[in-house]
Order: structure tokens, then C-alpha cells, then sequence
């Protein structure tokens, strides 16, 4: 491994890349992001082997894409808004494909005896279960913006930058996303 990559910056790191497309030095920025990517991937794929395969086109698109970064924002703030948009991409081209299976559990307790007892973690189960179903019905930039919020805990004020869209426009995002799937979850 290229020792002098290890102790330059992200943002140096990439601008070397596009100066010299050096194959190594691409390995190391993979190196540094392929554990942020994969999770990202993974939490709309909720697949792993689909995750991989997400986050290896990621990364094919980035070796290509990385001369449009500019530097204006942390190379960690674009590549992170990079993946969302992919995954994003991928959920609305594959939509067909992506419908999430959810086993919920009123299914298993009619098949049941009416009166069997109910766990507290089969009603979390449910809840949990319904609450994924209305999150497959929404738009993908809606759940990717819940999912930045409320999952990733995102500040506002990081969402504005991985959007690059003012903050009361993130706010506004959120609380309509937040209404989507509120009304999707109590009409399921």
C-alpha cells in the first residue's frame, strides 16, 4: 500500500486519483469507505449479498464520477450523498424487483388459536413489521430522507449539506415524509 495515501486526506486522496487514476490509490479510498457504503447500501437492499453488489457498483460509478467532485464540502459528505442518490436510483429502477417481502404477524395469530396469548415482542414485531411495509410504499427520496434522520441520526444541518438544499426545505421534506408514512402506516 502507497504509505504516503495513508497520511493524505480524503479530499487530497481523491484529487490524486483523477490526477494520476491510479488503481492503488483508489484501493485505499476504498479501504477508508467500503464499510460507510455497505451499510448504506444494506439498509435499502436489507439484503447482504444484494448490499455487496450495490456497494461494488458504488464504487465502479465512483472511479468514474470522482472527477466531478469539486471539494467545496468534505469528500465524506459527497460520497455519502453519492450513494443515496445511487441506491435511490436503484429502488425506483428495480421497483418491480424491490417490493419487501414483510411477514406480519396477524397472519401467524389468525392461523393460531384466537385465544392464544400474544407476546409483547410479537405486538413490537407487528408494529415494526408495519411500519417497514409503509416505508416500501413511499417515495425512496421520502424513506431515504427518514432514514437519514431517524436511522443514520443525521442533523438537519447534514442533511442540508448531503442535499445541498436549504435547511427550512429539509425540514419541510421530513415533516412531509414523516405525514406519508403516518398515514400509510395507520391505513395498513
Amino acid at each position: 500500500m502507497n504509505t504516503i495515501a495513508v497520511k493524505i486526506t480524503d479530499e487530497d486522496l481523491v484529487f490524486e486519483i483523477v490526477r494520476t487514476n491510479s488503481a492503488e490509490l483508489f484501493a485505499t479510498l476504498y479501504d477508508r469507505f467500503s464499510t460507510v457504503v455497505y451499510r448504506k447500501c444494506y439498509s435499502f437492499s436489507k439484503n447482504k449479498e444484494e448490499a455487496e453488489d450495490l456497494m461494488h457498483d458504488v464504487f465502479v460509478r465512483l472511479f468514474v464520477k470522482l472527477k466531478t467532485f469539486k471539494g467545496t464540502s468534505k469528500f465524506s459528505t459527497w460520497l455519502y450523498s453519492f450513494t443515496y442518490n445511487f441506491c435511490v436510483n436503484y429502488v425506483q429502477r428495480n421497483s418491480y424487483k424491490k417490493k419487501e417481502k414483510v411477514t406480519i404477524v396477524t397472519d401467524c395469530m389468525k392461523e393460531n388459536d384466537a385465544t392464544a396469548e400474544v407476546e409483547d415482542a410479537d405486538l413490537l414485531e407487528l408494529k415494526s413489521a408495519k411500519l417497514a411495509k409503509a416505508l416500501t410504499l413511499i417515495d425512496p427520496s421520502d424513506k431515504m430522507i427518514l432514514l437519514m434522520k431517524y436511522q443514520d441520526d443525521m442533523s438537519i444541518k447534514e442533511i442540508k449539506e448531503v442535499l445541498n438544499i436549504g435547511e427550512s426545505a429539509v425540514k419541510m421534506r421530513v415533516k412531509r415524509a414523516k405525514e406519508k408514512v403516518v398515514k400509510l402506516y395507520e391505513a395498513l
